[in-house]
Order: C-alpha cells, then sequence, then structure tokens
C-alpha cells in the first residue's frame, strides 16, 4: 500500500510540474518583449569570405593554406599578413587559433591573445572573439 500511494504522489507531482512547465510556456509566448528578444539574434550570422580586407591575388594561396592545416596557414600569415586589412585578417587569424589549438595551445593563445588586442566591439569578428575566449584565455 505504500508503494501505490508513493507511486501516486510523485505522478501527482510529475503532471504538476509538467502543467506549470507548460503554463510558462504560454506566459512567453504571449509577453512580445522576450519573445523578441530570443527570436532575434543580436548580429546576423557572418563568413570570412564577406569580410573586407584580403587582397584578390591571395584568395587562391589563404584556400591552398587552410586546405594544408594550422602550418601552412602560418606560413601564409607570416608571409602575406601585412598585406591583408582587418576585419579579415582577423579572421583568418582565428581560423589559425583553432586549428593550431589542437596541436600547440600555447601558439594559440599567443595568436589569440594579439588578435584580442586589435579588435574593437564594434568589429565583425568581435562575436566569435568572444565565442573562442573562454578556450583561448
Amino acid at each position: 500500500m505504500k508503494y501505490v500511494i508513493g507511486l501516486i504522489i510523485v505522478v501527482g507531482f510529475s503532471l504538476g510540474a509538467w502543467q506549470l512547465h507548460q503554463y510558462w510556456e504560454s506566459v512567453k509566448e504571449r509577453n512580445p518583449s522576450t519573445a523578441a528578444a530570443t527570436a532575434a539574434p543580436a548580429q546576423p550570422e557572418i563568413s570570412g569570405d564577406q569580410l573586407p580586407g584580403l587582397p584578390r591575388e591571395l584568395e587562391m594561396s589563404l584556400q591552398t593554406a587552410e586546405q594544408h592545416g594550422a602550418p601552412a596557414l602560418k606560413a601564409f600569415l607570416a608571409a602575406h599578413g601585412n598585406a591583408i586589412k582587418d576585419p579579415r585578417r582577423a579572421w583568418i587569424e582565428l581560423d589559425y587559433v583553432i586549428l593550431a589549438g589542437a596541436t600547440d595551445p600555447g601558439e594559440a593563445r599567443l595568436y589569440y591573445s594579439k588578435v584580442k588586442g586589435r579588435l574593437t566591439p564594434s568589429s565583425p569578428v568581435y562575436n566569435r572573439l568572444k565565442q573562442l575566449e573562454k578556450t583561448y584565455e
């Protein structure tokens, strides 16, 4: 008999929690300020190809370097880094940070700190920088 009463109490609490959850969801849907805040992202998603700063003559060599991994991308940045302007340079350096993070975390943190020192919150790459912050600081 104790088990039956315990089972009824557990089922009752479960149904009550489910009803409370359903009520909360309906309240959130009716409130336009919270629905708009959760539905609309802060900034639209961007990709590195959309960013300005990379001369056209370097596009193919960048793609080749990205395909060959972290050492090739590091060599590309060493050879052509001064010809590439932000925000595209920061995007490429963050690509290198991600690739190098698997094999050389110290090098990845060094590049991350260089990029962080240059970028401002108004940069289109700033959200990506913030996403990597917990990993590379």
